[in-house]
């Protein structure tokens, strides 16, 4: 799998997100149907493009990188499956935050 992620460079102002997984039992040991789990909002950064392009032709390089936490929009995102597994790729402006650890 790595492999095809290290070949796979969005273009532009474009990242590569793998969403974390929906908590499916509380602390308490309750499993949480699927119906009834929220949509995860939070991703790690998986690939990024080279950056966005000025009007000159500058490159504006992207405020994330590889292995950033970051918080998505609820909406929005493309998905792209690589190996059976799925991802979504957002423009770097379509995420709300980074998470600092």
């Amino acid at each position: 799998m790595a492999n095809a992620l290290r070949r796979f460079i969005p273009m532009f102002d474009r990242v590569l997100i793998e969403r974390a997984e929906a908590m499916t039992k509380t602390r308490g040991g309750i499993v949480i149907p699927e119906k009834a789990q929220q949509k995860v909002l939070k991703g790690t950064v998986v690939a990024v493009g080279p950056g966005s392009r000025t009007e000159k032709g500058d490159l504006v390089p992207l405020a994330v990188k590889v292995g950033d936490q970051v918080l998505l929009p609820e909406y929005g995102g493309t998905k792209v499956e690589i190996e059976e597994k799925e991802y979504h790729l957002f423009r770097e402006s379509d995420l709300l935050a980074k998470i600092e650890q």
